[in-house]
């Protein structure tokens, strides 16, 4: 299960470059229901994504790299780059707010999210001071809808 809750970004945090940082590219095979392939850095992955918008069922299967490059051939719409930087908050228990900053076309988009491990913590949850607007219950902000926009 995948309980996350998104934002837009004021601003970016100034020190973005001291955060790890991972490289992304997916495509979707289906929207309806949401089945996606995933290169993160040297990873590979295919998801299927159930309904949902602040919690939903997610499954995780590992590719190898011909695997995806198959099947990324195949997908419907734009492929979707982004840089993923991992920004732990303190005094969280653990929580970090993935930050995604988009390549073209999407760029200048940056979306903030916050994982957690139930949906009370997920509605306690006070937003960070550089972020915007909380777009969780938009479902123009799914990845899977990105990848259907005409650019």
């Amino acid at each position: 299960m995948e309980i996350e809750r998104k934002f837009t970004v004021k601003k970016l945090p100034e020190d973005l470059d001291r955060y790890p940082c991972h490289i992304i590219e997916q495509a979707y095979l289906s929207t309806d229901p949401v089945v996606r392939v995933r290169r993160q850095d040297d990873d590979y992955y295919m998801t299927y994504k159930g309904k949902g918008l602040l919690a939903r069922e997610e499954y995780n299967l590992p590719l190898n790299e011909a695997a995806y490059c198959h099947l990324r051939g195949k997908a419907d719409g734009n492929i979707i780059s982004k840089k993923r930087y991992v920004i732990p908050i303190e005094n969280s228990q653990g929580l970090c707010v993935e930050l995604d900053v988009f390549e073209p076309p999407f760029a200048p988009l940056v979306i903030a999210e916050v994982e957690f491990p139930s949906e009370e913590t997920a509605n306690a949850f006070v937003p960070l001071d550089w972020f915007d607007q909380d777009v969780t219950n938009d479902p123009a902000y799914h990845n899977s809808n990105l990848s259907r926009r005409c650019l």
